[in-house]
């Protein structure tokens, strides 16, 4: 099995698309997880550098709008369709919303499952609060519904929204390993979704605790014998990222974080595992 570990655009923004992809590839990744543009000239060029280059792409949804479930189901099913017109490697979703019912939940669900049919682009639910995804417990009533529903993994929301590093959830946690098709590799923490740094000893046992989820999903999917599983490196900007009062400057740098992370995952799913 391949493991590849990709990038965000979230916070590179200000970047020509060109920088950033050559910006990243210096910095020795695989790809990108990132919503496509909207303006056709821009994602022609994306597409385009994405290719040239020869990096994996996630397509990221989280553009569909709506405040109704009909607003939405009709917005979420344009977007995903859309993202399946690049033919990236998976789709990552941000389904539903925290207030709709858990059948209205699954009827997107089941629209998802069409389209991942019709297209063969796998399409996976991202763990995300505000989403139908938003806590082990709204999950673990739509896994039990839908045997085949698969899964971003991003513990980080879970372990906010819970206040808790899960300890209470491990038959829900091990159901979400088991479905995971890709990982945003953030760390998070009892009070928020992302730790200040990663490499602080202060958060030695965020990491660890993370780092042994990953080392589940990693073997669970060794053993599917998939060819591939993606990390997104997801530490991301302001307001994820604190800033130091009154100076508009974050705590530490978003993207040397990342690397940081990249190098880490690199060294215990890769390096390891072939030597």
């Amino acid at each position: 099995m391949d493991i590849k570990i990709l990038s965000p655009q979230w916070g590179h923004e200000h970047l020509p698309v060109d920088d950033f992809i050559d910006k990243i590839v210096e910095a020795g990744y695989d790809g990108v997880d990132t919503w496509l543009p909207a303006d056709r000239k821009t994602k022609r060029t994306f597409l385009n550098s994405l290719e040239k280059k020869g990096l994996v792409f996630v397509a990221h949804q989280h553009e569909a709008t709506g405040n109704t479930f009909t607003e939405f189901q009709a917005s979420f099913k344009t977007n995903l369709n859309a993202c399946a017109e690049a033919y990236p490697v998976l789709i990552n979703s941000h389904t539903g919303r925290d207030y709709f019912t858990p059948e209205q939940n699954l009827i997107l669900i089941d629209i998802a499952a069409e389209i991942s049919d019709i297209t063969n682009i796998p399409i996976v639910h991202e763990t995300h609060r505000g989403r139908m995804g938003y806590s082990p417990q709204s999950t673990d009533y739509l896994f039990s519904k839908r045997p085949e529903m698969e899964i971003t993994a991003d513990f980080s929301h879970w372990v906010c929204v819970t206040e808790s590093m899960l300890t209470h959830f491990k038959p829900i946690v091990n159901e979400a390993i088991s479905r995971t098709r890709h990982v945003h590799a953030r760390v998070g923490f009892e009070q928020g979704p992302q730790v200040t740094d990663p490499r602080d000893p202060v958060w030695a046992y965020a990491l660890n605790q993370f780092l042994a989820w990953w080392d589940a999903i990693v073997e669970v999917n060794t053993h599917k014998q998939r060819d591939v599983l993606t990390f997104t490196t997801e530490f991301g900007p302001f307001p994820y990222m604190p800033q130091v009062p009154f100076t508009s400057k974050p705590v530490a740098s978003q993207f040397d974080i990342n690397c940081f992370m990249k190098k880490l995952i690199s060294n215990r799913y890769i390096t390891a595992r072939t030597t």
